[in-house]
């Protein structure tokens, strides 16, 4: 690599601490970014400045949390240097797990093509692996606490030698059926994604030494929500001459109950002597009154490294408090300030008026609903953040299974979800048998199948269930190859969901009808969809019929895989959004509503907390205003904190108590409430602007 100087012109409109941090390539650099402090744009400095110096753009590694973090990394990098930035491995956590066991997993017993199984097909598995007689939600259970054991680096064997409890030693005994399943259907879970390519580095040293040769240096962004075994796995790849960069904010580590740990943090200094620490606090996103607020509410918290944010923003308007009588007030005080604010009169005018500047943040889910009953009311259109995608959902994704493998019968993981979705006789011992065949003749899945010697490997009557599969895939992909139009794909489709019993398996799935019909519905509506796009008579809205392009069912699977692009074209929806303030992190509005701030729900039932220990129940509530952080720093121009003097729980009414945090906020009393004649002066402004805007339009041109 060519001698370090300051002289790059990557540095430019970059402020001290930020050169300091891209400049600073010799060792192991922690970056402690605080909100808002341009954590992203020093990460693809630093990637341009690495590739300046000499060192080849496919030996840099950016790793993030989440794909669109990831995709907006890219770009932006793309834009400093140009297609070199198209070598640079730019991915989330997962995907740098897939490609180290795509790549090398065959030293563990994985297969290329392994599957990579979801949420639902676990609980499934976790239900047969208990006998089929838990309901969902204990299924769900296991699932979480099998997940933090795998995220603190414990196997079955280990969680079952630590068991404490007799629900303990139940899950870890669970535990070890259901990593038995796992190898059998050549699956990982999303846990196993970051475990077993540890185990990969650990066990295996050639691997161990040829990826640390690749890795010139790797950058981790959102450093602070890194997991035991993700920290472990950061070690392995840099070796001895620790190359890295990790950027993160201790006051935004707000993921602990899904095994994210500050120790983390603590340890990074420890385990590297060398580590250079930088400091980035100057904010480019909020007024001084909302930093001001963000600062007093985290600095009750014990600092690891301690910071103080600061803008040069201008002071900005204050940050203001409404206690609202029950939620139902709340809603609608939350969407008279919206209008308000659009109306753009007297103190509240401001530039940014378009509906996609504003925001409703929430502690919890539920909380949304009155919202939206009123944003409806009111037609003002908006979304609900972190939603599920359609083509997300566990039986849309059941369905375009069956479809890509008969696009592609050597498409493993489409297979395994396809034999298993809904149960046909084949149980997880054959599956293995057959995936053991499969391996030792480096064939596929559904080649093995019809292998003149599986009878050999495989009892006569798991062969005659093999058999009648595969030959449902091949009549299913023939009829698929000849039905066009859209009235004959949609007879089509709903003739398989008949014969494979789709429906009933549906039902037999959930715990109550109205869910299992739901899901239904929207088996349907994908048809309807699938059905439309293979043409013919199609009608508008006026009933005139029209002839379309047909297609077959089978080309129109052929584009299943393009799907996932399309809940993307939502994110410039000119909408309210509505969010938790965990989907929010990394997210900015010009205007946020930070609604429902009341003990019990932020900080999250604290109060109903006294089994637990005591330092246990200081480290929730420490999280629990870093969310309070987290949410007050989404907000670049107006803020606005609620709470209710009186919210619903259950079935009753129980008198609200503010935050601890309002008042941790220290907010000057004296312009922290919001005056209701300003916001009646901006609505008399508006009605003004509508009635003047009638009277232009009634007057003759």
């Amino acid at each position: 690599m060519n001698p370090v100087s300051a002289s790059s012109t990557l540095t430019v409109g970059l402020n001290p601490a930020q050169q300091e941090a891209v400049l600073h390539l010799g060792g192991p650099c922690l970056v402690l970014a605080g909100a808002g402090s341009g954590k992203t744009r020093v990460i693809t400095h630093k990637i341009a400045r690495l590739i300046e110096v000499g060192l080849a753009p496919e030996r840099i590694a950016a790793i993030t949390f989440t794909n669109k973090a990831a995709a907006e990394m890219r770009e932006r990098a793309r834009q400093l240097v140009g297609k070199g930035a198209q070598k640079v491995l730019i991915c989330t956590f997962h995907a740098l797990g897939v490609r180290l066991l795509r790549e090398d997993g065959a030293v563990l017993g994985l297969k290329p093509k392994f599957s990579i199984l979801d949420s639902d097909d676990i609980t499934g598995i976790l239900k047969d692996c208990a006998g089929g007689t838990a309901d969902i939600a204990t299924a769900r259970q296991w699932q979480w606490t099998i997940s933090a054991w795998k995220n603190a680096g414990l196997t079955a064997a280990d969680a079952l030698a630590q068991a404490q409890t007799d629900d303990e030693h139940t899950i870890a005994l669970l535990m070890q059926q259901y990593q038995e399943r796992l190898s059998a259907y050549q699956a990982v879970d999303f846990d196993d994604l970051i475990g077993l390519p540890l185990k990969l580095l650990q066990q295996h040293s050639e691997v161990r030494t040829r990826w640390q040769q690749k890795m010139g240096h790797v950058l981790v962004d959102e450093y602070q929500d890194t997991n035991a075994t993700q920290y472990e796995l950061l070690k392995l790849l840099v070796g001895e001459r620790a190359r890295f960069t990790a950027v993160g904010d201790d006051d935004q580590s707000i993921y602990g109950w899904r095994g994210a740990t500050l120790d983390n943090l603590r340890k990074l200094p420890i385990d590297f002597p060398a580590l250079q620490v930088i400091k980035l606090e100057q904010n480019y996103r909020s007024t001084s009154a909302i930093l001001r607020a963000a600062n007093n509410v985290i600095g009750p918290n014990p600092k690891l490294f301690p910071k103080k944010l600061w803008s040069d923003l201008g002071e900005g308007e204050p940050v203001r408090v409404l206690a609202c009588d029950n939620e139902e007030h709340e809603a609608e005080r939350m969407v008279a300030r919206i209008v308000s604010i659009r109306a753009g009169s007297g103190p509240l005018a401001s530039p940014h008026k378009e509906l996609r500047d504003f925001c409703l943040l929430y502690r919890a889910n539920h909380q949304a609903r009155l919202f939206e009953v009123a944003l409806r009311k009111a037609q003002i259109p908006y979304k609900v953040s972190g939603g599920t995608s359609f083509f997300d959902r566990a039986e849309i994704k059941d369905l375009c299974a069956w479809l890509r493998l008969l696009v592609n019968n050597d498409d493993d993981p489409a297979f395994m979800r396809a034999i298993t979705t809904p149960k046909r006789g084949v149980g997880h011992q054959t599956l293995a048998a057959l995936g053991t065949f499969a391996s030792q003749y480096k064939i596929s899945l559904f080649e093995a199948l019809f292998a003149h010697s599986l009878s050999a490997a495989l009892p006569a009557r798991a062969v005659g269930s093999l058999h009648e599969f595969g030959r449902t895939l091949n009549e299913l992909e023939h009829r698929a190859r000849h039905t066009t139009g859209a009235d004959n794909a949609r007879t089509f489709l709903m003739e398989w969901l008949k014969d494979i019993g789709y429906e009933q398996h549906l039902y037999d799935g959930e715990d109550n009808e109205k869910a299992a019909a739901a899901r239904w519905n929207n088996v349907v509506e994908f048809c309807d969809w699938m059905a439309q796009r293979c043409g013919g008579q199609v009608a508008d809205a006026a009933g005139v019929h029209t002839e379309t392009e047909r297609k077959t069912v089978l080309e129109v699977a052929q584009t299943i895989a393009l799907l996932s692009t399309i809940s993307e074209r939502e994110q410039d929806q000119n909408v309210v959004t509505l969010s938790t303030l965990h989907a929010a992190k990394g997210l900015e509005w010009p205007h946020v509503m930070l609604v429902g701030v009341n003990e019990g729900l932020l900080p999250f039932k604290l109060d109903e907390t006294a089994d637990v220990p005591a330092d246990q129940l200081a480290q929730r509530l420490e999280e629990e205003r870093r969310l309070m952080y987290v949410g007050i720093t989404r907000a670049r121009n107006s803020l606005v904190v609620s709470w209710l003097k009186r919210r619903k729980k259950g079935r009753e009414f129980i008198t609200g108590k503010p935050s601890r945090f309002i008042a941790e906020m220290a907010l000057d009393q004296s312009t922290a409430r919001e005056d209701p004649r300003e916001k009646l002066r901006a609505l008399r402004a508006e009605f003004a602007q509508r009635a003047q805007a009638a009277t232009n339009a009634a007057k003759p041109t």
